[in-house]
């Protein structure tokens, strides 16, 4: 926000120097990022006035002009052009130092021969003098502007280009920071008196405003000027908003964008004679609805954004921007003003969706007060009144279906002290937030504030003790340690597990990567076992169709990170994920689950001259699965699994016990071919996807300490025939269960002609031991035999001989 000193005095005295003044603001929360001085690179620039133009000898685009500099006149080669005989323009003698439109660097202005004739001097354009980027043409000035004055003096002034936070739309204005200023020099805020007069019909017999859409629009006013004249502004308006880096165009725009930057309040002019029946009707548009705007381009509008409408069609799109077919043109002569409050959520999705950003959207979307429209229309109607030679109807039009009456906030001296750490009592904070607009009133040690209708932002009492400590300075907050002691953090045992998961799958060699939440149908389909059952949750406007879903799993992004990585690496790639998926949920918000997933491809271990290279399997992923529930303190077992993203036969549910009940907690297994091969992987691929929440009861239950044994530990390996469908839990489930069994380890697989077909043998390793005494052989032989007893009862299990 650009701020001239000039038009700023006009609201409050200035009683420091303006570096003071800078360092101040940014003291409280409004940083001046720089103070430009718009009149100091003018030397030898002065205001003249072309009173001849004619040809140039030696090139038609060219035009030689003559202009009268006061006590002299100097002919020089111009092109521009906008040159015109009467026009008031700034020229730049030899030495001056002008803006180089091709290196935007000052250069030293210097007579030179232009096509066989010499100029001593150039009319200038904004470009040249630094004011803006326009080169178009040349700039011509107000016709008050007297000729031989130094352009300084004309047009110069001191400007503050300060950084606006997004929490304070009330700084969005020159009035707005008045305010601020008039804290800091501890002045107050004169705001001129708005008087005009009114004749004629009262506004409502030749005009009506209708809201149906009131949530998104909780306050219209408008106001209706005849007779009106475009024309060119006056020089200190144009000055005022070149100054503010805005281009002058003509009295009726420059009058709402001089509101708009005086008040932060944006307006919208219409042509009266335009409207059907003089009606304004603020609604929603309809769904596909196509709209001319203001450039001239074609706008195809959505049912959720809102439109001005004359009853019959739109004629603007509500803040943004206005349409073809009510603009303000030189044939004008009567104008409906509108000045009004929008839902800044609704003007954000709605410029951002047609690429249609401007000041007056940026001022919508940071939730301009709705209090500001009617001071803002009242003085945009004088100045039409008064610069365009305008009659004004009786009345203004004001329509607010969503006023509220401002609640009182209760700020306390013991929650200032608290939050700010320093004590100030009623009358010091009464004194602070008067000084910054607030009423408020001392109640002992309390005071009732209530906000003025330009702060949109004090919605709470945090909110007033951050005004008390921004008007004594947060340089003032002494440098002191802590009154008490810090509050206990309870640990959140979701973030623990997820810490334990990602430091111990780091520790196995695995890398953790982060993948957007939005994805493709395709990646999905990629990933799904029957696409045409797949329906995930698709972006209202999504930016891309890379992006247009939210993911129903982890496995998509990881195998397309997986392949990203093996086009530029050999040897083994292992990757794991932890994020939320997205379940759709019929006439509800999608389920949420946060899940770890992990793949892994290549070799199993690095290249070395001590063995041949081999690569990851289906036991790979498994004892890596047996290593992460291990450290987590989880006991699990592995059981059948039909997920048909993973091969059929190589795969297996990981399933734990939790209060006497089986829970699933996830799936391991290699990666079905047809999956890989739509990913343009090699090899076997394996993956290892867990449920999080699943996973928490049991990582978060108490464990108990378990001593040291005393005691020897005996060794008894056993060799079992069973049937090829009897699997290795089923076995471990039976021999776990009894006491004296510590461990149980399988260590040898055979199916061959030593063993009867349809059968296999499994070879085991059985630890007992006893937690008080040394085991005998009659103890061991005695439950090894309950064993294989019962291995052979509910299995059908055989010793092998």
């Amino acid at each position: 926000m650009k701020v001239p000193l000039k038009w700023l005095k006009d609201y409050v005295k200035i009683t420091l120097p303006v570096t003071e003044l800078a360092e101040g603001l940014t003291a409280t929360g409004l940083e001046v990022g720089e103070i430009i001085n718009t009149g100091g690179a003018w030397e030898n620039v002065i205001i003249g006035e072309v009173t001849a133009i004619n040809p140039h000898p030696n090139a038609d685009r060219l035009k030689l002009a003559t202009v009268n500099l006061g006590k002299e006149q100097e002919t020089v080669v111009c092109g521009a052009p906008n040159l015109n005989k009467g026009d008031k323009i700034a020229f730049a003698r030899v030495g001056a130092r002008l803006i180089n439109p091709e290196t935007r660097k000052a250069e030293e202005l210097k007579a030179a021969k232009i096509r066989g004739v010499e100029s001593r001097g150039m009319i200038c354009s904004e470009r040249e003098l630094g004011i803006s980027d326009s080169h178009e043409g040349i700039m011509v000035l107000a016709g008050e502007a007297e000729v031989g004055t130094a352009l300084a003096d004309f047009m110069g002034d001191t400007v503050l280009d300060i950084d606006v936070t997004a929490n304070r739309p009330d700084c969005l204005s020159v009035v707005g920071i008045a305010r601020e200023a008039a804290a800091i020099c501890g002045e107050k805020v004169n705001i001129p008196e708005i008087i005009y007069e009114e004749v004629g019909e009262p506004i409502e017999k030749q005009a009506s405003v209708e809201i149906i859409d009131s949530e998104l629009c909780p306050r219209y006013c408008a106001s209706l000027i005849t007779n009106v004249k475009i024309k060119e502004s006056p020089a200190w308006l144009q000055e005022r908003l070149i100054a503010c880096g805005q281009r002058p165009i003509s009295n009726i725009v420059d009058i709402t964008n001089y509101i708009m930057l005086e008040y932060g309040q944006p307006l919208h002019s219409f042509d009266y004679e335009k409207l059907k029946g003089g009606k304004i009707v603020v609604q929603r548009a309809k769904d596909g609805e196509k709209f001319y705007t203001l450039d001239g381009e074609e706008r195809k509008l959505t049912g959720d954004m809102l439109t001005i409408r004359d009853g019959e069609r739109a004629v603007a799109i509500a803040g943004v921007m206005g349409g073809l077919n009510s603009d303000v043109t030189e044939s004008t002569t009567s104008i409906l003003l509108e000045a009004a409050s929008f839902k800044a959520t609704s003007l954000h999705h709605t410029s951002r969706y047609l690429g249609l950003t401007s000041e007056a959207s940026m001022r919508f979307e940071r939730d301009i007060g709705a209090g500001l429209t009617i001071p803002a229309l009242k003085h945009a109607t004088q100045l039409i009144a008064e610069l365009g030679g305008g009659k004004v109807a009786k009345g203004i039009i004001d329509v607010y279906p969503g006023k509220k009456d401002p609640e009182p906030i209760t700020i306390t001296t013991e929650k200032t002290e608290r939050l700010i750490g320093v004590a100030y009592n009623s009358e010091q904070i009464v004194k602070a937030l008067t000084a910054l607009g607030i009423e408020c009133k001392a109640e002992g040690a309390k005071v009732r504030a209530t906000a003025p209708y330009w702060r949109s932002d004090i919605k709470i009492e945090e909110d007033l003790i951050e005004e008390v400590a921004r008007f004594y300075g947060y340089d003032k907050i002494p440098l002191t340690l802590l009154g008490q002691e810090i509050p206990r953090q309870d640990p959140s045992p979701e973030i623990n597990l997820k810490k334990a998961i990602t430091t111990s799958l780091a520790g196995m060699g695995f890398q953790e990567i982060m993948n957007y939440s939005l994805t493709s149908l395709d990646m999905i389909n990629k990933v799904a076992s029957d696409p045409d059952t797949v329906k995930p949750l698709r972006l209202t406007n999504p930016m891309t169709a890379d992006q247009e879903y939210l993911r129903p799993s982890l496995r998509g992004n990881l195998l397309s990170t997986l392949a990203a990585n093996r086009r530029h690496e050999e040897g083994g790639v292992a990757l794991f994920e932890v994020g939320k998926v997205y379940i759709p949920r019929k006439n509800d918000l999608p389920d949420e689950p946060e899940m770890l997933c992990g793949v892994m491809n290549g070799d199993r271990a690095e290249r070395s001259w001590l063995g041949s290279e081999s690569a990851c399997d289906f036991y790979d992923v498994k004892g890596v699965m047996e290593g992460l529930f291990r450290q987590l303190g989880i006991d699990i077992s592995f059981e059948n699994s039909q997920d048909e993203g993973l091969h059929p036969a190589r795969q297996a549910a990981i399933t734990a016990t939790n209060n006497g009940r089986k829970v699933k907690l996830g799936v391991i297994g290699e990666v079905h071919p047809k999956t890989a091969d739509a990913f343009e992987i090699e090899g076997t691929v394996c993956l290892f996807e867990i449920s999080i929440g699943a996973m928490l009861p049991l990582a978060s239950q108490v464990k108990m300490y378990k001593p040291v044994p005393r005691f020897p530990s005996t060794v008894r390996d056993m060799a079992l025939v069973v049937d090829t469908s009897v699997t290795n839990q089923q076995i471990l489930d039976i021999v776990k269960g009894f006491k004296l069994i510590s461990e149980v380890e399988l260590f040898d697989v055979y199916a061959g002609k030593q063993v009867a077909e349809g059968k296999k043998s499994l070879a085991y390793r059985l630890i007992y031991q006893a937690p008080d005494h040394t085991l005998t052989d009659e103890e061991v032989n005695k439950v090894q035999e309950q064993v294989t007893a019962r291995l052979a009862k509910e299995l059908g299990v055989t010793l092998r001989k």
